[in-house]
């Protein structure tokens, strides 16, 4: 009987994703018990102290105001020219690195991770990123014939965990000639972490050492979904100058995404942003994505690009646009604050929390926690090595007692 006609590398290919199917159950049960009754840890979205979806208001009256043609034409495959030229500004702010750079648009900062492996790694080859990390990075390797490694992100200190990385860097590039290294940070999901200047001058340094005199090559992704978010604007983007002219051999791809900084989900908006000292590098870099563009969606979201562009000319725009952010980062900060009070007090182990959206508790058996935490109508996301936790959705007055309820199910289910 005839049961596939799937091309050999699409065979057996089905993803549920985690974190949706665990949204699912949570509403699920908000439906049979009332969303008053229920608190659901699992959106990666800000949602407010009446627990709705937050689209920063300056944003929502500018993209509202666009044109006809604005909001329907089609935009260049390679992204609005006003967009390509303001992103940078909204990438990096004050600290923007030198060297020759480039920005291509990209469908959300997704988007921007299919094209670095996509372009940056051969078939078979391997990339690089901690063992806390976003589970989508190992889906897109997969889809694409590429795998993925982890090192342990932090030592038994909770500190960035360098020799651990210099290690695996150095493992991977003794069998490829090029090396994609993906890190996401400030605010990194699902932790919280975020990186030091000194901790990123060791990664730098890492790479530089281990690609000198060689031939080979590293591409390093930074993963910047969530630094509007992060803490103070300029002080979290200062990490950006140690990307300064770094050897040729070194390109670093910064990933920005609308999602986060704009609250613009859905319209999946992102930049590709590539920094090299090589002119020959970055004049590669325009090309090779734009065709991929080309040959994956065509061109992306053209009123989510010129909203941006809008916004970043206008300075009383982003002026209302940043403290609108700055709200909403105190908000998320507030419930992170009482959470990590409660979890000291309980005993409850967490990883370090700097910034961001979500924080992680360590768990061998973090799928049976979960479902522990049902009992309470409590919805967080199981992760391979622990339990994510959405602070951007749980608002303040149901964060009150929830580590104690984490801790509980933990103590039940480890009895």
């Amino acid at each position: 009987m005839l049961t596939s006609i799937a091309a050999n590398h699409a065979k057996g290919k089905s993803a549920e994703d985690t974190i949706f199917a665990a949204n699912a159950a949570c509403v699920a049960a908000a439906k049979k018990i009332g969303a008053e009754n229920v608190t659901n840890a699992t959106i990666g979205a800000i949602l407010d102290e009446d627990e709705k979806l937050v689209c920063l208001p300056t944003v929502n009256k500018v993209f509202r105001s666009l044109s006809t043609d604005e909001l329907i034409a089609y935009a260049p495959i390679s992204g609005l020219p006003d967009y390509l030229e303001e992103v940078l500004n909204a990438a990096f702010g004050d600290s923007r690195p030198e060297g020759y750079m480039a920005a291509v648009a990209t469908s959300g900062g997704t988007g921007v991770i299919h094209h670095a492996i996509w372009n940056y790694m051969d078939e078979g080859e391997t990339a690089l990123t901690s063992d806390w990390y976003w589970d989508p990075y190992s889906v897109l390797c997969n889809d694409m014939g590429r795998k993925l490694d982890t090192y342990t992100m932090l030592d038994e200190n909770n500190k960035y965990n360098l020799p651990a990385l210099k290690a695996k860097v150095e493992e991977i590039l003794s069998k490829q000639k090029s090396l994609l290294l993906i890190i996401n940070t400030p605010a990194h999901n699902p932790t919280g972490y975020s990186l030091s200047e000194e901790d990123m001058q060791g990664v730098i340094d890492i790479l530089k050492n281990a690609t000198e005199g060689t031939g080979k090559t590293v591409t390093l992704l930074l993963d910047i979904a969530y630094i509007d978010y992060a803490g103070e604007r300029q002080a979290v983007r200062k990490f950006f100058k140690k990307i300064s002219n770094l050897p040729a051999n070194i390109l670093t791809i910064v990933a920005y995404s609308m999602s986060k900084g704009f609250t613009m989900y859905g319209q999946r908006t992102g930049a590709m942003i590539g920094v090299s000292s090589s002119k020959e590098v970055i004049d590669e870099f325009k090309g090779i994505n734009q065709y991929t563009s080309r040959a994956t969606w065509s061109n992306i979201n053209r009123p989510a690009m010129k909203t941006l562009a809008t916004v970043y000319k206008d300075p009383e725009l982003l002026a209302a646009v940043q403290k609108e952010r700055n709200d909403y980062y105190q908000m998320i900060k507030a419930r992170a604050d009482l959470f990590m009070k409660e979890a000291n007090e309980c005993g409850l182990k967490c990883l370090p929390y700097i910034a961001g959206f979500f924080l992680s508790i360590p768990d061998t058996d973090p799928e049976a926690v979960c479902n522990k935490l049902h009992d309470d109508n409590i919805f967080a996301v199981p992760l391979k090595a622990g339990i994510r936790i959405a602070l951007c959705a749980v608002p303040l007055k149901k964060i009150g007692g929830m580590a104690a309820k984490i801790k509980a199910a933990q103590d039940a289910v480890h009895k």
